[in-house]
């Protein structure tokens, strides 16, 4: 399969990110496959079941659009001085790069949100990682 970014999607409450420590979160860990939180490395979304993909981008500008449509759908939602900025040209440069794309921010009543484009195809920094979709 050619070069591409997976793209997951974790939404919940802030308290499950440390339930306590954050152990679920690291890849070797028992509960880690079935762990329904983002893990502590983007690269290791790769490890997780194909089903928890949200989508597959080939092409850097689909994959920018997508990246800013969620952040766009949670805008009213974000809280603190950290809110993101949907700069596309920025998103669009760094995945033609290869590079994950990767974002995190605390919602209102305490939920956390982390969106992220994962690159896949191999992986620049965990090559030796399988793509999940095949």
């Amino acid at each position: 399969m050619a070069p591409h970014h997976h793209a997951y999607v974790w939404l919940g409450h802030g308290d499950v990110l440390v339930k306590p420590g954050d152990a679920h979160r690291r890849a070797g860990h028992p509960e880690f496959p079935s762990a329904q939180v983002m893990p502590l490395e983007s690269a290791d979304w790769l490890l997780k079941s194909a089903a928890r993909i949200e989508a597959t981008f080939t092409e850097p500008d689909e994959a920018a659009d997508w990246y800013a449509e969620q952040l766009a759908h949670h805008a009213e939602t974000f809280t603190g001085s950290y809110a993101p900025t949907a700069d596309r040209e920025e998103f669009v440069r760094r995945l033609a790069a290869g590079e994950d794309l990767v974002g995190g921010w605390w919602l209102t009543g305490g939920r956390f949100l982390s969106v992220n484009l994962v690159a896949c195809g191999p992986h620049r920094v965990r090559p030796e990682y399988a793509c999940p979709a095949r």
